[in-house]
């Protein structure tokens, strides 16, 4: 799974400007998918068997981005978040424009303020040549609306998988080794692998997608923060003690019999999990539990530190756990 993992999280794809890696996505799963539909939104949609029951699963394509919103006379753009940005990671990223133009991130009075970190206001991109560039003209490479993502590479420190985006495309290479082993093992439902857009910005991709599926059980599939580095808000969950089940977080409160499905499952298999109950965030779960007359909906995390870093950092056996709970979930019987 960790070429796979490479490959997605260092693809380019802001919210709502999903389609590079929509189609790497789609490359991937065109063998395993017994039927793939994109919606109007943009959200990937792969189905695999054909049962009465209908299971959703989810994990957003989208990494955290930024818009430019105005190019100074210097040249220098100023820039809007496209997801949630922290001042304090963004000095000197480098961030990347569809067209391929690399720009590097600056803050004003770097050095004589240095104790008061500016709001986004302060932060500005520089994707300068030459002293002749003049940011701002017609020709400019870079223009008003032009969205852009962080520049960073995937490595692995022993168990540990570091790099940027792992939020979400972490999720996305899960569902992606689910689907193949799905695929060899068969299912007793219809499962539909949702590969979802905009997350980031308010989980606006998942619910269109669950209106056309009608799901009777859905299932994001995405990280979430732990509570085992320094001076950080307690949380039971740690890096490498096994696949998150979810039982709250800001926007959704699990079912109980959601919640017991997939300890029972977890237990049965021997798959190693935790118990996650979060206080800040939530996933494409919130919004597709009010989808027509409610769905019953859950969440399987994977523990990921330095969350919306350009060094997220997981550990490959808990992700292979998440694979391993979800594939015992969708291939047997359910019910709530």
């Amino acid at each position: 799974m960790d070429a796979l993992i490479k490959k997605l999280a260092e693809c380019w794809g802001p919210p709502g400007f999903e389609h590079q890696i929509r189609d790497l996505i789609r490359a991937e799963v065109e063998d395993i998918a017994d039927d793939i539909t994109v919606d109007a939104l943009g959200n990937l949609i792969c189905r695999i068997g054909n049962g009465e029951k209908r299971i959703m699963t989810a994990a957003h394509m989208d990494e955290i981005g930024l818009i430019v919103g105005y190019i100074d006379r210097q040249g220098y753009a100023r820039f809007a978040s496209i997801g949630g940005l922290f001042p304090a990671t963004l000095l000197g990223a480098r961030v990347r424009f569809e067209n391929g133009v690399i720009g590097t991130i600056g803050v004003e009075h770097q050095f004589t303020k240095r104790r008061d970190l500016p709001d986004l206001s302060g932060f500005y991109i520089d994707f300068s040549e030459s002293t002749n560039d003049a940011g701002g003209n017609e020709n400019a490479a870079v223009r008003v609306g032009d969205p852009a993502g962080f520049v960073g590479e995937v490595i692995r420190r022993g168990d540990r998988v570091i790099g940027k985006s792992l939020d979400d495309r972490g999720g996305c290479a899960i569902q992606i080794a689910a689907m193949r082993r799905v695929k060899e093992q068969g299912t007793p439902h219809s499962v539909y692998f949702v590969f979802t857009v905009q997350e980031e910005v308010g989980v606006r991709g998942a619910a269109p997608a669950a209106f056309g599926i009608e799901p009777d059980l859905m299932l994001a599939i995405d990280c979430t923060p732990t509570g085992d580095v320094p001076n950080c808000k307690p949380m039971a969950v740690t890096l490498g003690g096994g696949a998150a089940i979810k039982t709250r977080d800001t926007g959704l409160i699990v079912p109980p019999a959601v919640r017991d499905l997939l300890i029972q499952r977890a237990e049965a298999a021997g798959i190693p999990y935790q118990l996650e109950v979060l206080e800040l965030g939530s996933t494409d779960a919130r919004a597709v539990q009010n989808v027509l007359t409610g769905v019953p909906a859950g969440a399987i995390s994977y523990p990921v530190r330095y969350v919306h870093t350009r060094s997220e950092t997981a550990d490959i056996n808990d992700m292979q756990a998440v694979v391993d709970l979800l594939v015992a979930v969708v291939t047997q019987e359910i019910v709530l």
